[in-house]
Parts: structure tokens; sequence; C-alpha cells
């Protein structure tokens, strides 16, 4: 397990694709950057036979009407690597970096349609606190 970096990111494209999104390698360079240089945002990868097998990101949010929290903002395992502990270990290096920062609260979004994925958080602590729909609008 490690921090993030720059170089991670064809390994991180590959990764997210697993999961159906698809971004460039230059993209998705430009997302890392953007999250080293932000203190309010982590990222950690997992590493076996210096292969990138998971990623994880983290950031630091509040809410004007509840405590502060930080949010799992995408965490992969790679489909070969899965049920082996490596979403646990980046879940709990999240953890750990939201409670340098004082924050107590992790919370995690995932589709409705992901049963696999609301299982392995269920499993490992999480509860279900809300069910709801996601708007984007043209800026």
């Amino acid at each position: 397990m490690r921090k993030i970096t720059e170089q991670d990111a064809a390994a991180i494209a590959r990764l997210s694709g697993q999961l159906g999104y698809s971004a460039s390698v230059a993209a998705t360079a430009q997302r890392i950057q953007a999250v080293l240089e932000n203190r309010d945002h982590c990222g950690y990868v997992a590493v076996a036979d210096e292969k990138l097998i998971g990623w994880i990101h983290g950031f630091h949010t509040f809410r004007l009407e509840s405590d502060a929290f930080v949010e799992v903002g995408g965490l992969v395992v790679d489909a070969d690597y899965r049920s082996k502990g490596i979403g646990l270990m980046l879940v709990e290096q999240v953890k750990a970096w939201a409670l340098e920062r004082g924050v107590h609260k992790i919370r995690v979004r995932c589709n409705s349609s992901r049963m696999e994925a609301h299982a392995f958080y269920r499993r490992i602590g999480f509860s279900e606190s809300k069910e709801q729909k996601v708007f984007d609008g043209i800026s």
C-alpha cells in the first residue's frame, strides 16, 4: 500500500474500466494531480507483484446541516484480486487518513445496481443510511 502518484494513471484508468468508467490515461493523470495538490483529498493504491491491483480516493467534506465526513470518491480492486482483503485494506487507509484529520465518519455512495459492492461495505462495517438519486446539471 502506498500513496497514489501520477505514474499510476494508466493502471488506474484500466481498473476504472472494469467498473465501466472510461477515462484516458491523460485525463486520469490530471485528476491524480488534482488529488495530490488538494490537502482535502487522498489517494492510495494497492500493489502486488509490482502490479497495481487497486485504488481508493477519499475526500474531506462537510455540509451545512451535518458534521464533516470523509467520503470515498472511488474504490476499485482488480477483478482477479477481489475477496482477498485488498478493498478492506484500502478503506482502512482512508479511515486512518480521516482520523488524522479528526474526522470520525466515512461515507460511501454506491450505484444501486452494484449488489456485490453493497455486500462488501456491509461486511466491513458500513450501514446503509439512505437511498437517493443523483441529478447532474449543465454548466
